[in-house]
């Protein structure tokens, strides 16, 4: 083999030998609550959109090849490696071997690495997001521009899978779709504007699209939100902003209910459901015809503070920021007891990787706070440098995914942030390698490392 040829050969061994150790250490593949809920869907062929009906889809399309979370554990794995690869050969292809290896570091954070033996959502978006950021990279270059306009019309088509997986994928596709745009149309502050509303409109209407398209039941699931919310302005201004539902001092008995962590004591699953329950005020508002939309929104027209204290109380637990101890685990330990029996066998591969995981996430680099720092920190320094048609697209969508978070959770679970983590990483170590040849004026600098430095002494000080 020629002496050139050997970096690209190790590092493509090297990233096979770890997609394998994944895919060994959790084979079949993790099965939490969501996953055997959709899994039943995919069975039964009948969808509702609690979760993501394209996903529930797309695994009854697998079932001939296999049964169980097997092919949706394989299809993650791929696309996680695939976007990867794509990057890898990109900067290998720059002649950049050393920028190479480190973007295939990336692949091997803990958290990420060890969510992506779950069957979830957030594994699978994550996956065609890294599928996308690989192609955007390839499609960069000058050469062969009708080869490249077709890598960017296939990474469209993918941004748009990915953007059915979540309401608020749109927030991590549009800087990757505006980025896949010809440089003619995002060249003047008027054109950027209308291009990127031309884009956001599909990027928002592709989940309910497909809902309709596939049949999917009305479930409610968009209640999760209004009430969490109304739940958290009723908590801090002391005022009802429920509906009427006949209890006798709502606001005494929501308060015994509210956690800044998530909204589950007002769902059915929790051990201890509270009385100011889904069931019941979805029935009251179904029953008096008013708009859940618009008494959400009159409740925080008229409690603007309650409603900002409610939000960055939950962003605080969401993003594992000014806390004593997380109030979830960062990863799932096994699948939840399922009909099936589908269960990961006990295997050392994945007690080493689930030790390392969990340890991590004690530390900031297992604080979602501090990736979203990082990818504010990499924008700020990213316009000087060489490799910026890539960063700054990658940056913006990591930091406005994590960002989104501040508006639309309901939960503070670590997986929600795969993709904002894995995206962070991406940008700030090809930054990192631009800066190494094209070192940036300290103005800039400054900036760059201010948040992480900020966000990871706070978190630090506040948990001793």
């Amino acid at each position: 083999m020629r002496k050139g040829l050997w970096p690209g050969a190790a590092l493509a061994a090297i990233m096979l030998g770890a997609a394998m150790i994944q895919a060994r250490a959790y084979w079949p593949g993790i099965m939490i609550y969501d996953a055997i809920r959709q899994y039943g869907q995919a069975l039964s062929g009948h969808f509702d959109d609690w979760h993501p009906p394209a996903f529930e889809w797309l695994w009854r399309r697998l079932l001939p090849i296999a049964s169980g979370p097997t092919p949706m554990l394989v299809l993650q794995i791929l696309l996680y490696w695939s976007g990867f690869a794509l990057l890898a050969s990109w900067a290998m292809r720059g002649r950049r071997p050393w920028l190479a290896f480190g973007i295939a570091a990336c692949a091997t954070l803990p958290i990420p690495f060890a969510l992506l033996g779950a069957v979830l959502k957030d594994s699978l978006m994550a996956g065609l997001l890294l599928t996308v950021t690989g192609l955007l990279a390839w499609s960069q270059s000058e050469d062969k521009q009708q080869a490249h306009n077709l890598t960017r019309i296939a990474a469209l088509l993918l941004l748009l899978c990915a953007a059915t997986l979540r309401f608020n994928a749109f927030f991590a596709g549009l800087p990757l779709a505006l980025a896949l745009m010809p440089a003619g149309w995002r060249s003047r502050p008027r054109r950027f504007v209308m291009v990127a509303l031309a884009l956001l409109i599909p990027l928002l209407l592709a989940p309910p699209f497909v809902n309709r398209a596939l049949r999917a039941e009305r479930s409610g699931v968009e209640l999760s939100l209004i009430i969490y919310d109304l739940g958290g302005i009723t908590r801090y201004s002391g005022v009802d902003v429920f509906p009427p539902l006949g209890i006798a001092d709502p606001v005494a008995v929501n308060a015994r209910c509210y956690s800044s962590v998530n909204w589950d004591p007002y769902a059915w699953w929790g051990p201890a459901p509270c009385p100011i329950g889904f069931d019941l005020i979805r029935a009251r508002l179904k029953a008096s015809g008013e708009s859940p939309y618009r008494l959400w929104v009159q409740a925080i027209a008229a409690h603007p503070i309650a409603y900002a204290e409610h939000r960055l109380g939950h962003f605080n637990a969401n993003t594992h920021f000014l806390i004593d101890h997380d109030a979830q685990r960062a990863i799932p330990a096994q699948s939840d007891p399922n009909p099936w029996n589908q269960q990961v066998p006990p295997n050392r591969l994945f007690g080493i990787i689930d030790s390392i995981a969990l340890w991590s996430a004690t530390w900031p680099i297992g604080w979602p706070i501090c990736w979203i720092a990082l990818a504010l920190g990499t924008l700020a320094v990213a316009p000087s440098l060489p490799s910026r048609r890539i960063i700054i697209p990658l940056a913006a969508s990591s930091a406005a995914y994590g960002l989104g978070y501040l508006l639309v959770s309901v939960a503070s679970e670590t997986r929600y942030h795969l993709w904002t983590m894995s995206a962070a990483a991406i940008a700030a170590v090809i930054a990192a390698a631009d800066m190494a040849i094209a070192p940036v004026a300290r103005r800039r600098l400054l900036p760059g490392l201010a948040p992480l430095m900020i966000v990871t002494v706070l978190g630090c000080a506040w948990r001793i």
